[in-house]
């Protein structure tokens, strides 16, 4: 991996940067804390800017410019502490689904199934169970993770399907299914593990939106700390805060390192063909901007691509929950208010970082693919298909 900055994301990253700071913001301390959603107020800026263009291979018409742009999409989403309309319309551009789909059920995944497919007579499904969706309202399909015979899939639902009830007053929105058919044409894709995967690209694409959002609220702190005085000298002089901040600032450069290097690791598994994404002729020497992503050596094996995103996703929602608690803390009384804005990144952080599963069981999941290849090395078995 060339660790040297991509010039072209590096200019990427400051156009979006400079375009959502003109984003209005939602100051009001109750409620939710963005405008979320397909149409939200970010569409305007990532259509300006042909953002669905980014990670499709320049055989589409793309700019293949690979998942590492959609990362830094997302990152910078999060940052500016404005919703997430990029990852519905990724995630649909990786099934082959029409753009304008809310993702719903990933909560659940990879523990269980907050929405159950029980068998229909005459053939088919039927959907019932609660989970929470990107967008309550503006989307016209949604894009459910549940099982089917035991097995995680992605089932294409229509917003307005029987037994479909949408409740946008819950943070985040929660969507109901009560015995909603669904047929096996509506399952468009396979929630496994695999390397260049939907699950997989939809991970990373999360890990750094939850970085973003922590990265915004550590930016907010620090800049408050150096104005703020108290005792006769600047806030961030005081050890008790300069300590936090810094431990922060070392756990901000260690996930951006391990977000961007599993982005770099799955387009670089598609550039030599080894992956089974959608996507292909990504950008493997890629940097993340104004701080490269960290790798070495070669094309790693797909074990190692394969965790790379759950273990990302993992540590980027630990990372956000404590740089976000050890902001609020430095700001203080002002942080719940609408003068420095910190809230707004509180409120995400509590409705992000559990949204494509709890960090725990991440953890356990990436653990358990480790134990599982440390067999295979020891007893000398092939890699799965």
């Amino acid at each position: 991996m060339d660790l040297t900055p991509d010039p072209l994301l590096v200019e990427l990253r400051k156009a979006l940067r400079t375009s959502l700071a003109r984003v209005p913001v939602r100051p009001e301390v109750n409620g939710a804390p963005v405008t979320d959603g397909a149409h939200g107020p970010t569409r305007a800026v990532l259509d300006e800017l042909e953002a669905a263009d980014f990670e499709r291979s320049a055989s589409a018409g793309g700019l293949g410019l690979g998942l590492t742009a959609g990362v830094l999409v997302s990152e910078e989403l999060g940052r500016a502490a404005c919703g997430n309309s990029y990852r519905g319309d990724a995630l649909a551009a990786d099934v082959g689904a029409p753009a304008g789909a809310a993702a719903a059920g990933f909560e659940a995944l990879p523990v269980g199934g907050g929405v159950t497919a029980a068998p229909r007579p005459g053939g088919g499904w039927e959907l019932t169970g609660a989970a929470t969706v990107d967008d309550a309202a503006g989307a016209g399909s949604l894009l459910v993770a549940t099982r089917l015979d035991d097995a995680p899939v992605l089932v294409a639902v229509p917003a307005g399907a029987p037994g479909v009830g949408l409740e946008p007053g819950c943070r985040p929105p929660v969507v109901r299914f009560e015995a909603t058919p669904v047929t096996a044409a509506d399952v468009v894709a396979r929630l496994d593990d695999s390397p260049g995967g939907p699950l997989a690209r939809a991970r990373l694409r999360q890990a750094a939106y939850l970085l973003g959002i922590a990265d915004g609220a550590h930016d907010i702190a620090v800049g408050y700390a150096g104005v703020r005085r108290q005792f006769d000298t600047r806030l961030r002089d005081l050890p008790a805060v300069a300590f936090p901040l810094a431990r922060a600032m070392v756990a901000l450069r260690a996930t951006r390192a391990v977000v961007y290097r599993g982005a770099w690791l799955i387009d670089a598994a598609e550039e030599t063909g080894s992956g089974s994404g959608p996507v292909s002729g990504a950008r493997s020497g890629s940097g993340s901007g104004s701080e490269p992503g960290a790798g070495f050596g070669s094309v790693p094996g797909q074990d190692e691509a394969g965790t790379a995103p759950v273990v990302a996703l993992a540590m980027a929602a630990e990372t956000a929950r404590d740089v976000v608690r050890s902001s609020m803390q430095v700001c203080g009384v002002r942080a719940m208010t609408t003068e420095l804005g910190l809230h707004r990144y509180f409120r995400l952080t509590a409705a992000e970082t559990g949204r494509y599963g709890e960090p725990a069981a991440l953890w356990r999941l990436a653990g358990a693919a480790r134990l599982d290849l440390a067999r295979r090395t020891r007893h000398g078995a092939p890699e799965p298909a």
